[in-house]
């Protein structure tokens, strides 16, 4: 929060007037997600009820809620007492029992249409008119998820990132029929959460996701090509990345961001076609996941503390052969940086052209809290005006026929012709 802008300040400051307090919360799904928002919200403060059908699953919610305040209390960030106190403010429970003395409630169970709206059609029954209630969602469309709802205006998105306890993000997202009201009740909530909510409209995969979905297809296409993907890995890891696009599937889980991946794409069609020689697609028809099974483009073998090691994998270079149909290719540092960050920085564009989200600040608080964008270069937007609008430009230019992705927008050739920066064509506040 430090690191805000007054603007931004500000903002969070007026949601706050307009929010409606959460003193007592509710949680849906007592899995890794549900465990982590419920010790996230009863360690600031917020008693939880957390509800699941399955006796394991709440007794999993509870050992996450319990390694969490362990944890804190090795860190010496809370005493052993504190952490007693935490644990007494969550009830495990199999029954809606208690609901209607609830100000929030947050829906946490899988990524299946069809199992949520029966979990909202449950709870409309059991909650008060005025409760707001929340869907932890990651792909799926808000608008979709709360179609049959009798109270759509209370009805809200907030994406949590994994591992909710450590990752400072959470995504409001506001569907069309979503009052300002429960918006900014969400915001204040998981601002009292010690998170930086940033508010975006539905639209697949939302900020964060649609964004990363456009950087991790500019690395499908240039293994498409024929390049290495340790080289990709390495040259944007030198450019600030925490780790290479190949790494990070890995960490994901490629079946996870193969999913995530098709689902968004298919939300923009024109600049996200269908990609033919998919690696992502190879790798989880092979049984190569990624860190979950030991095996994805990279191996892994366990180190003395149980942490997983990454080896270059021959066999993967030898798979990879299959979708390279141009054999091949050797592929600069530069080239790899720039077409990377274009496609990034195009989306990211888009999504502000788009109105997704209020400001560029926003939006790149989003991504160096989300998905560990280089901090020193600010973000994507900030990364651009640190170019300027006609490098922008110029680069897009150079790459277009690479593909729609790289097509400047009306922005970018406006901002290039008048000198202008994204930061002051989308300010914080406004």
């Amino acid at each position: 929060m430090s690191g805000l802008s007054a603007e931004l300040k500000q903002v969070f400051k007026e949601h706050g007037d307009k929010a409606r307090p959460v003193k007592q919360a509710a949680v849906l799904g007592a899995g890794i997600m549900g465990g982590g928002i419920t010790i996230t919200s009863a360690a600031h403060g917020v008693p939880v009820i957390m509800k699941d059908i399955a006796q394991e699953q709440l007794d999993l919610g509870m050992k996450t809620a319990t390694s969490q305040v362990n944890r804190l209390v090795k860190k010496e960030q809370m005493t052993q007492e504190q952490a007693n106190q935490v644990l007494a403010t969550i009830e495990p429970t199999l029954e809606y029992e208690g609901f209607d003395k609830v100000d929030g409630v947050i829906e946490a169970v899988v990524e299946n249409l069809g199992l949520k709206h029966k979990v909202l059609d449950q709870l409309e029954a059991v909650v008060r008119k005025d409760t707001l209630i929340a869907t932890n969602t990651s792909s799926l469309r808000i608008d979709d998820i709360g179609q049959h709802m009798k109270h759509p205006e209370r009805f809200v998105g907030m994406h949590f990132f994994n591992p909710v306890p450590v990752m400072p993000l959470v995504e409001i997202i506001q569907g069309t029929r979503t009052s300002d009201e429960s918006v900014s009740t969400a915001v204040t909530w998981a601002l009292k959460m010690g998170k930086t909510p940033i508010v975006v409209q539905d639209c697949p995969g939302f900020l964060v996701n649609r964004i990363l979905t456009a950087y991790t297809r500019a690395f499908l296409q240039l293994i498409e090509e024929g390049a290495d993907f340790e080289h990709v890995d390495k040259s944007m890891e030198a450019f600030g990345w925490p780790m290479g696009p190949a790494y990070l599937e890995d960490v994901i889980g490629i079946d996870t961001g193969s999913h995530v991946s098709d689902v968004i794409s298919a939300g923009y069609p024109e600049r996200m076609p269908h990609i033919e020689n998919d690696a992502f697609r190879l790798m989880k028809s092979k049984d190569r996941l990624g860190q979950k099974n030991g095996k994805g483009f990279y191996e892994y073998t366990p180190d003395d503390s149980g942490r997983p090691q990454k080896h270059s994998s021959a066999e993967v270079h030898e798979l990879l052969k299959a979708i390279q149909p141009n054999g091949q290719k050797d592929v600069s540092v530069e080239e790899i940086q720039q077409r990377m960050m274009l496609a990034m920085i195009t989306e990211a564009v888009h999504c502000l052209e788009d109105k997704v989200v209020n400001s560029a600040e926003e939006l790149d608080t989003a991504l160096l809290m989300g998905v560990g964008f280089p901090r020193d270069k600010g973000g994507a937007i900030r990364y651009a005006d640190s170019l300027g609008a006609k490098a922008i430009l110029e680069q897009c230019e150079q790459y277009r026929h690479l593909g729609t992705q790289y097509e400047p927008t009306a922005t970018i050739r406006k901002l290039a012709e008048t000198g202008g920066s994204f930061y002051d064509e989308f300010p914080a506040g406004n």
